[in-house]
Order: structure tokens, then C-alpha cells, then sequence
């Protein structure tokens, strides 16, 4: 029988990149001492499989490509489909949600300017959206990096989604390493107290597996009975029909845009590659109607987390595995340049912007912030992690309140970001100015916002990388 096992294989291969990363997570001290994702250390160890074992036997990587476009896409649909989270009390007066989005939007906007200025050192021998690879690699993540990416292949960038997937990678190696030494260097310049550390003695955290004799948390709480359906079935098929939902939506516009000829069609098979925004709105609306039906008992919140992440930790070391290293090595020195200068930025400006703009649990937002700025979400947890183990403080809660206003204010950004690489088919570079004019306007809005959050603090021991009040 001819039946296709390509998928099959593709998950097999990534399943046993990750149970073996997880086998290594709880032996190797190194990848306990910073921290590094399972996920991560799985994509590393596919990449040789991909680019030297398999092309032999005449396995390509493009369909593990497209596995990671759609695991991004049911990411966002299962978190968008969770229940709104609480307000807490204090949280917007001490402007700490308003903050976190104000604070995620410098990183997109200060990582755009300095790609797209980068890039033009090294024009015409790379594409014009080449540098705008950096925010989205940095601070929105290999699924969004490969997508979008891909989307600029037809557009004459060749090899933008491995491109993209690289700067995805490195963000990682950022986020991890440099996550580790900003705590470290807290502890050593007193931007906290040394016993706020004693979380990393925990045996849980560094190996990443919860000791036998300790109690094991929920995961997810049912909401059918098994014997109609298994709960997580459930959810899994709800996420799963809403991402059809997406793609019918997505369908529909293709054709209508098709009656305006090949500039409709061209902005379609663009708004196929930032799907993730639509599948994340349509599934904002499918909750609003749930809950509106009075059936939200039915969806648990911990089973869509899991969903997500399952996703997320399948879609990061796919992508990482996916990574062409052909084109890795054809743009090694723009890639390096990029990537240690906006390591760099990053490093020192997110803790002067954070410690100045929050009034309270300056560190654990910074840490928090320097982590989605890097990597993903899952990556700012981790760091958070280390000085909240269990998420006692408000900084994971004003995040999650500050996503949807992120979500909102950086549409735009995201709407725009094919300009560059128009610049390339049209052969003017009046759209790439026009991003940069954007990010420009982004970057002065987040001013804004920071000049009322900070008040006094606004300029405050400007020397100093991490402002301590009455120092």
C-alpha cells in the first residue's frame, strides 16, 4: 500500500530530538546552569540530521517547514482561546500592563531600525528585508520568522525563511545565556537579594523533571466524561476547527481578492503568511460567542496550554531543524553583524528601560521582558521562573494582560512588514523608508509612554544599566 508517512517521520524525528534533549537536560550541568530549553537543545541536535543524514537518502526539509507555519498558527489559536485572565488590583494604576507592551514594542522598534539600517552596508548582495529579520527572529519567534520569511522567497529573498529561522536560533542562545548573566550580575551588583536565588538549588528547575518523591501538578482539569470523549480530545478538536475556520476565512479573502487582479492576489498570498494573526482574531471572537452561549465552563484553560505548548516546543525544534545551513553559511557575516549587535542592544537596554519605567518588581519584569525580546514567550517564563517560581508576583499576569493590548497597537507594524521587501520587486526603496519611517513612529509613541510611566525616574542615575531607587 502507498500511503504517505512523511508527517510521521518528520514527528518521529523531532520526538526523539526532544526525549533525548530531555534525557540530556537532567544530566548535563551546563544546560542546567542556563537554563536551556529542551526544545532548543533538540533543534540543535536535528540540524546535522536534516542538512547531512537525510538530503542522502533524498529526504528534503521543506515540509518540515510547513509543519512549523501551522504548529504557530495552533499556538496562537489555543492561547487566544483561553479565558481573559483576571485583573489585578493595582495593575494598571501602577502601570505595569501599559509598561510591558510599551517596553515589548521598543524591542520590535528599536530591532527594525537597526536591521534595516544594517542592511543597507551590505545592498545590493542581500535583500532589502534581510535586516528586518531581526524582530521578527528576536522578538517574535522562529514561527513567525519562517513564515513570513517564506512569504519573501517569492519575493526574491532566497532562503528568507532559513534566514529567518537563524536569527530565530540565535535569539534563543541570547535569551538563555544572557537571561543567566543579567542574574548573575544582579546578585553581583545588588539589584536584588542573594536569597532570591535560592530557586535555583531547585532540582526541578535545573534538570527539568519533577523529582519522584515530589507531588505532580495538574495539568488540566476534564470537562467532558471519557466515556463520551476524552477531555483533551476535546480541546484539541475545538483548536483544531477554529484553525479551518481560519483557513476557510483566509480562502474567502483570496477570492475576492482576486477580482483586483495580480495586486490582490499578491496581497493575499502575503496575508497567507502572517496567518497567525488571523487565526489568533478568529479565535478571540469563537471565545467572545462561547462565552456569550454561557458555555465557556466547558473549555479549561490548562488543557489549551497544554495544546500550545506542545506546539511551541514541536514548532522550535522543528524550525531549528529546518534551517538550511547552504544559506547560513552564504550570509554568515551580515547574520553574525545583525545578531551580536542586537544581542548587545538588548542586553543593556532592556534593564535601563525596565528598572525606570516599573515601580515595582523591577527585576522579575525585566527579566521577564529580556526573555520575550530574545526568544518567546516560553523563554520569558523560564527566566521569570527563576526569581517567581510560582508565579506569586503580578508580572506574569500584567504579561498576559499587556499581550492583547500588544496584539492591538503592534497590528500595523506587523500589517507593514512585506514594504522592504517590496522594495526588491519594485526596484524603489520608498517602501523600505516607509517601514523605517514607521518604526521611527513606533519608537517615539513607546517614548511617549515611557516619559509618563517614569516620571522622576525618566533620567535617574543615567550611568547605571539597572536604576535602584536611593541609590
Amino acid at each position: 500500500m502507498d500511503f504517505s508517512w512523511k508527517i510521521i517521520i518528520d514527528a518521529g524525528i523531532i520526538s526523539a530530538g526532544l526525549v533525548l534533549a530531555t534525557f540530556l537536560r537532567s544530566k548535563i550541568k551546563f544546560l542546567q546552569k542556563y537554563l536551556v530549553p529542551n526544545a532548543l537543545t533538540a533543534g540543535f541536535l536535528l540540524l546535522p540530521v536534516y542538512n547531512y543524514l537525510l538530503p542522502p537518502m533524498g529526504y528534503a526539509t521543506n515540509r518540515l517547514g510547513d509543519l512549523v507555519y501551522h504548529l504557530l498558527n495552533i499556538s496562537f489559536i489555543s492561547m487566544s482561546l483561553r479565558s481573559s485572565p483576571p485583573k489585578i488590583k493595582g495593575s494598571r494604576s501602577n502601570g505595569g500592563v501599559l509598561g510591558m507592551s510599551a517596553v515589548i514594542l521598543f524591542g520590535y522598534a528599536s530591532q527594525a531600525i537597526l536591521g534595516l539600517l544594517l542592511t543597507l552596508l551590505f545592498l545590493p548582495k542581500i535583500h532589502p528585508a534581510f535586516g528586518l529579520h531581526l524582530p521578527l527572529g528576536f522578538a517574535l519567534g522562529p514561527g513567525q520568522a519562517y513564515a513570513i520569511g517564506k512569504g519573501w522567497e517569492s519575493m526574491g529573498f532566497e532562503g528568507g525563511s532559513t534566514v529567518g529561522l537563524t536569527f530565530a536560533a540565535i535569539g534563543y542562545l541570547w535569551a538563555c545565556f544572557g537571561g543567566m548573566l543579567l542574574i548573575h550580575k544582579g546578585i553581583r551588583k545588588g539589584w536584588m537579594k542573594p536569597e532570591q536565588i535560592s530557586i535555583m538549588t531547585d532540582k526541578a528547575l535545573l534538570t527539568g523533571l519533577i523529582p519522584r518523591d515530589r507531588e505532580k501538578p495538574s495539568a488540566g482539569r476534564l470537562t467532558t466524561d471519557s466515556e463520551a470523549i476524552d477531555s483533551f480530545s476535546f480541546h484539541a478538536a475545538f483548536v483544531i476547527f477554529v484553525y479551518l475556520l481560519s483557513y476557510l476565512f483566509l480562502k474567502a479573502v483570496t477570492f475576492f481578492l482576486g477580482f483586483a487582479g495580480k495586486t490582490g492576489m499578491e496581497l493575499a498570498t502575503n496575508l497567507w503568511g502572517i496567518n497567525f494573526i488571523f487565526s489568533a482574531i478568529i479565535a478571540i471572537i469563537v471565545r467572545k460567542i462561547v462565552d456569550a452561549l454561557k458555555l465557556g465552563y466547558m473549555i479549561d484553560d490548562d488543557s489549551l496550554t497544554r495544546i500550545s505548548g506542545i506546539s511551541v516546543d514541536y514548532m522550535v525544534a522543528g524550525a531549528l531543524g529546518a534551517i538550511s545551513l547552504v544559506f547560513v553559511g552564504k550570509y554568515w557575516l551580515p547574520i553574525l553583524l545583525m545578531s551580536t549587535l542586537c544581542g548587545l542592544m538588548v542586553y543593556y537596554t532592556i534593564p535601563w528601560v525596565s528598572s525606570r519605567i516599573f515601580r515595582d518588581f523591577r527585576f522579575e519584569r525585566m527579566l521577564m521582558l529580556y526573555g520575550v525580546s530574545t526568544g518567546t514567550l516560553s523563554t520569558g517564563l523560564a527566566l521569570l521562573r527563576v526569581m517567581d517560581p510560582e508565579f506569586k508576583t503580578k508580572v506574569s499576569s500584567d504579561y498576559m494582560l499587556s499581550a492583547g493590548l500588544t496584539f492591538v497597537l503592534a497590528l500595523p507594524f506587523i500589517l507593514a512588514i512585506n514594504l522592504p521587501a517590496k522594495a526588491y520587486t519594485t526596484g524603489s526603496m520608498t517602501p523600505f523608508w516607509m517601514f523605517v519611517l514607521l518604526a521611527v513612529g513606533y519608537l517615539i509613541f513607546v517614548s511617549v509612554i515611557y516619559w509618563i510611566l517614569a516620571r522622576k525616574r525618566r533620567f535617574a542615575t543615567p550611568g547605571e544599566n539597572f536604576y535602584r531607587p536611593g541609590k
